[in-house]
């Protein structure tokens, strides 16, 4: 009997008061970051698979600028039709909520779960000049000479900020945080000698891991990365340091659950599909695919808990 009513909600998903079956037109995705990003990256990469089966093609509108904000809140103050879907990701469903007063987005109202499309950890990496080459290495080195240690990040409020905070609570020390506009520049300043360490992504460190240029200590996941399946993770240290990176598709609230229910079933399914998630994994990620429950009760458990981290570590709120 579900069955027949799931497959009843999916052939009747219809506009409000348009009495056409959905998708009837193309379906908007706000990426709220620029192109060729992982987010832009993992983004097109369902999109391109879940047009297939809905018949209307997807189309990645990105929206980048104030640290996501300016993407979130159109996505939040879009009609909720089912044509105006957007990138849920870490900075903006589980940072944000815990470090500004004022977002002009409520995750918890504004939006309706769809699916979670990946989940990625980490890599945390040194400057090579450093006498160190395992985590307990660096906690005693950074034990040792209290406020010596500086670590980058692509800027406040980002997961590698909060990374290197979990650190910092978690080891009983104090390094500098350094933000950046972007990992590119935080990783080439680690490179150079001015910072001392960063937590990054796999594919943004890979080459400069295999060269020699940075050295890789672990990553930052509860399991080992599986494209970096040799390196140790900070858990092992620090037992329950984990600091991931992740991204789903959500839509605007008040989307008609006929509607949502079509799209995770059809999204569900490319993020799935062999080829998306062989794709997912070159960008050094796991694909997901879960149901709009398990994502929601996901993004609640990590608000929860980075919201733990920025309060132990003393981030101020912003306006």
């Amino acid at each position: 009997m579900s069955a027949l009513i799931a497959e009843a909600a999916h052939a009747q998903a219809a506009q409000p008061g348009s009495g056409r079956v959905y998708p009837h037109k193309p379906i908007r995705l706000i990426v709220a970051s620029a192109p060729g990003g992982a987010p832009d990256i993992l983004a097109r990469a369902a999109a391109q698979k879940l047009s297939d089966a809905l018949g209307q093609q997807m189309v990645i509108d990105n929206r980048a600028g104030a640290s996501g904000i300016i993407g979130a809140e159109m996505a939040a103050r879009a009609t909720p039709d089912g044509y105006t879907l957007f990138l849920a990701t870490t900075t903006l469903f589980a940072i944000l909520p815990n470090l500004k007063k004022n977002l002009p987005y409520d995750v918890v109202k504004d939006f309706a779960s769809i699916t979670q499309i990946a989940l990625a950890s980490n890599v945390l990496v040194v400057n090579p000049v450093m006498a160190v080459k395992s985590v307990p290495e660096l906690l005693q080195y950074a034990k040792s000479k209290p406020g010596a240690l500086n670590y980058a990040s692509a800027g406040s409020g980002t997961p590698a900020h909060l990374g290197g905070e979990m650190l910092n609570v978690m080891a009983g020390m104090r390094m500098a945080h350094i933000p950046y506009k972007g990992a590119g520049p935080a990783l080439l300043d680690v490179i150079a000698g001015q910072v001392q360490l960063i937590i990054t992504s796999p594919i943004a460190a890979a080459p400069h891991i295999s060269s020699g240029k940075v050295r890789a200590l672990a990553t930052t996941g509860a399991k080992r990365n599986p494209s970096l399946p040799d390196l140790p993770t900070v858990a092992d240290t620090l037992p329950g340091f984990e600091i991931t990176q992740w991204w789903g598709l959500s839509a605007p609230s008040r989307t008609p659950q006929a509607i949502i229910h079509r799209l995770h079933t059809e999204a569900a399914e490319a993020v799935n599909s062999p080829d998306v998630r062989n794709r997912i994994a070159r960008e050094g990620a796991t694909a997901v695919g879960g149901s709009p429950r398990d994502f929601d009760v996901f993004i609640a458990a990590e608000r929860r808990r980075l919201g733990n981290v920025i309060r132990k570590a003393g981030i101020p709120l912003e306006g």
